[in-house]
């Protein structure tokens, strides 16, 4: 994903709540790893767990 489109994307992101969060990650599409990597530094740390189940 292009930077700025990348940033526009982690500011909704971060904006969303968690539930959001996890739809937002697993429909996102041409992400970067490093991209990948930044929008797990800003999601909430005690909901990994619910992140790993969607994943599955």
């Amino acid at each position: 994903m292009e930077i700025m489109a990348f940033e526009k994307f982690k500011e909704d992101f971060i904006n969303a709540d968690t539930d959001k969060k996890i739809e937002m990650y697993i429909s996102a599409e041409d992400l970067t790893q490093y991209q990948y990597k930044e929008l797990l530094k800003v999601f909430p740390y005690s909901e990994i767990g619910k992140l790993e189940k969607a994943l599955a």
